[in-house]
């Protein structure tokens, strides 16, 4: 498994393969611009080229992309919606550009809606999205811990969101362990795992798993609750990410970290995850 970080931005992508290099990233998840706002700049010949240049160079690959914070494709809100789809349409469009195949979403919140009518809406989301940017990028739908209002945290409803949706062939999954087993999917467990994944496979297809967000859980099983943790540091635990991460069916996804910054943390994450990896037999 190749391992990395969600890799920040601050000063332009021109500093995103240095500062996963220090890291000792393999691969990477980047915002494309400020996550917390609406608004943005266009990308610069000359830094979607740099950015290029210095991935390629870093053996940097894959790296996803993550849409911001504010959109919620399932959003009640006729504004907010529209400036979600218009939010994810962007990100695949700064994908092309950057030559990145993969745009990471979270499934959306009800705010109110049953969940039927929420995944309906992020179903048409998605799908006018994807007819707006045609390519190769792919839209990668995030599992959700199932905190609050969030639809997305059962494998049914991303299924559901597949079935219906035009450009079937360009959405994918990410699975975010911390968020899977807030929502109730032990992961911990040789026999939880294994029940786990013949669940996706059933419902969506293991073939649609582009990535992993391994990131460990404050919240116990199924508690719903949010809360990345460092690695073996919670109820997941060592045991669970040595399972998940040596597992057959998941050894050659990619899996990007998501915990808590700061450089001595990135490390000993890093440190972390890399001391579980056994040799394949």
């Amino acid at each position: 498994m190749r391992f990395g970080f969600h890799v920040s931005i601050s000063g332009g992508l021109r500093f995103v393969a240095e500062r996963a290099k220090s890291l000792k990233c393999e691969c990477a998840q980047i915002f494309s611009r400020n996550p917390r706002g609406w608004r943005y700049t266009a990308l610069k010949k000359e830094e979607v080229e740099e950015f290029k240049r210095t991935t390629t160079a870093a053996g940097l690959q894959p790296i996803a992309i993550h849409i911001p914070y504010l959109p919620n494709l399932a959003s009640p809100d006729k504004e907010l919606y529209r400036q979600s789809v218009d939010s994810l349409i962007e990100e695949l469009r700064r994908a092309e550009l950057l030559g990145l195949l993969w745009v990471v979403t979270h499934v959306g919140k009800a705010m109110g809606q049953s969940e039927p009518d929420a995944l309906k809406r992020v179903t048409e989301a998605v799908s006018e999205s994807l007819s707006k940017v045609p390519g190769k990028t792919l839209i990668l739908l995030e599992n959700t811990a199932g905190q609050g209002t969030e639809v997305g945290y059962k494998f049914e409803h991303i299924s559901q969101i597949i079935e219906f949706a035009a450009f079937k062939k360009r959405l994918g999954i990410c699975f975010d362990t911390c968020h899977g087993f807030a929502a109730g999917y032990d992961v911990v467990t040789e026999k939880g795992l294994e029940n786990t994944l013949k669940e996706m496979d059933s419902s969506i297809g293991l073939s649609r798993l582009r990535i992993l967000h391994l990131n460990d859980s404050k919240g116990k099983l199924g508690s719903r609750i949010d809360r990345h943790w460092h690695i073996g540091e919670g109820f997941i635990g060592r045991d669970g990410f040595r399972l998940i991460i040596n597992h057959p069916l998941l050894r050659n996804v990619p899996g990007v970290m998501e915990t808590p910054r700061g450089e001595d943390e990135d490390q000993r994450n890093m440190r972390a995850i890399r001391s579980l990896v056994t040799a394949a037999l």
